[in-house]
């Protein structure tokens, strides 16, 4: 599949509609950034049942804001629309699959017990 690009436009209605979305923050000044990017594709065409998509930071600076991205590139994960991970730098694509699949085995009906016995 293919990495779309999110603005602040698609940004809600892909995280609402995929089951699990990872996201690549990042920018195009960014060394580091540009040469994760392959990794990324790369991932997004192995990978199964995933949505990857990047925000570029310097066009999105609304979500970069909302996320409080001071890093970049960041990685997140969302799976039912619920943010479960976030990491700032790299990743091989073999961190990626093992992420992914950590991600697939959550129990979400947990993970929303936990949130709303912190929000209390």
């Amino acid at each position: 599949m293919a990495v779309i690009d999110l603005s602040q436009h698609n940004f809600d209605e892909a995280i609402s509609n995929n089951e699990i979305i990872m996201l690549d923050f990042w920018a195009p000044w960014c060394g580091p950034c540009l040469q994760f990017a392959p990794t990324f594709e790369q991932a997004s065409e192995q990978i199964d049942e995933v949505v990857f998509a990047k925000v570029n930071t310097e066009d999105e600076q609304f979500l970069a804001s909302r996320f409080a991205i001071r890093s970049i590139p960041t990685l997140m994960i969302f799976r039912q629309g619920i943010g479960i991970f976030s990491h700032s730098g790299t990743l091989a694509i073999g961190d990626i699959k093992d992420l992914i699949a950590k991600a697939k085995d959550l129990d979400m009906d947990v993970v929303r017990k936990e949130i709303t016995a912190e929000s209390k």
